[in-house]
């Protein structure tokens, strides 16, 4: 795919610009469940998840797509998840097998380019727009990627081939599992402009929700409000908004970038009245941000935990402290201090923890993805 990016017009700064890039997003497959399939295939047709015992108050890693099929997700509850599937088979996650396997993905990786962006074990982004292999193809490139992925490892991979990254993880969604969508330059207008405003980065089901009542279902009718109309409503958000309406995503891929903090929020339906009906979400937040902790690599390590509380009113509080323990009862001491910075209803709660990074200072690094 050769991609020379349609030129924009803006209405607001008539400013216009043309640059090439080719970008893939590569998703392994239900990851974990699929390395256990592989190396187990008795496991293989049945419903399969990774996580902890229900007997423990375990949580969901990931599942196969036989265990979705009866509704279980990641970050469920390992005793909910055999509620909806009786049959369900819960396995330990086994760290060191999935990190092995996402070397030799990686290692692949670099056959085509030295541009990867990880994103965890099992995503990442590849800016092939140098790449000489195919005649400089993405589309090719992504396909003999998915080929040796398949034959070398045994396990399936989703890709998806656009101009820019947010539209090709759009794309690597579109035909999973197992699958391969790709968006040239010239189908980016029509694409986009059928899209839901729902699947826009950034859109949870708050905003999704105040869009709708505004009128705008998909992207078609998010390019008829201006840029400063959509400023008005939406904050600095609404910048993002009008641009990836357009399918505009001028992010760049970075190989050398590393993670500082990792976290989880949610947006409520509903804004959260009190202290504690704030705190009663708390094990829930935990629950998804420790599966998340299990997915990055050894060369980080987690510090010192946070919490970020967003208010009705759209004012935020950001709390952080050294030597707190990551326990429920640590972050339950750090939400009521940022609660009671602002008193208010509570529309979003967010905690994570930052991250030490144990490759600082290495001259040769381990290589991970």
């Amino acid at each position: 795919m050769r991609y020379w990016r349609s030129v924009y017009l803006c209405p607001d700064h008539a400013s216009l610009y043309m640059t090439q890039r080719k970008i893939i997003h590569v998703d392994c497959d239900c990851f974990y469940a699929a390395i256990e399939m592989r190396d187990n295939p008795s496991l293989a047709q049945k419903p399969l998840a990774v996580g902890g015992s229900a007997d423990r108050r375990g949580v969901i890693a990931t599942c196969n797509y036989e265990a979705r099929a009866y509704g279980v997700r990641s970050a469920m509850s390992s005793r909910h998840a055999l509620k909806l599937c009786p049959d369900l088979t819960i396995v330990k996650p086994r760290m060191d097998a999935y990190k092995e396997a996402s070397k030799e993905i990686h290692t692949i990786f670099c056959d085509y380019t030295d541009l990867i962006e990880p994103l965890s074990l099992d995503e990442a982004y590849l800016d092939v727009s140098d790449c000489a292999h195919f005649g400089g193809s993405a589309t090719r490139i992504a396909q003999d990627i998915r080929r040796r992925v398949s034959n070398q490892l045994h396990i399936t991979v989703s890709a998806g081939v656009a101009p820019n990254k947010f539209l090709a993880k759009i794309a690597s969604d579109w035909k999973k599992p197992n699958g391969l969508f790709v968006i040239t330059p010239d189908q980016v207008e029509d694409f986009v402009s059928q899209l839901p405003v729902s699947k826009l980065h950034g859109v949870g089901k708050v905003t999704a929700d105040k869009l709708a009542r505004l009128g705008i279902e998909d992207c078609l009718q998010l390019r008829e409000w201006n840029k400063l109309a959509l400023v008005r409503e939406f904050g600095s958000f609404g910048e993002r908004l009008w641009s990836l309406a357009r399918g505009i995503d001028e992010r760049a891929v970075h190989n050398d970038s590393r993670r500082q903090s990792i976290s989880v929020e949610n947006t409520y339906d509903v804004d959260l009245p009190d202290l504690p009906s704030c705190l009663e979400k708390l094990p829930e937040l935990m629950a998804t941000l420790a599966g998340r902790i299990q997915r990055i690599d050894s060369s980080y390590r987690p510090g010192k935990p946070f919490v970020k509380v967003k208010f009705h009113d759209f004012t935020q509080t950001t709390l952080e402290q050294a030597g707190a323990g990551r326990d429920l009862e640590s972050y339950q001491q750090l939400l009521t201090q940022a609660f009671n910075r602002g008193g208010k209803p509570v529309r979003l709660l967010g905690i994570g923890v930052r991250l030490l990074d144990l490759s600082v200072g290495n001259e040769q690094l381990e290589l991970s993805w």
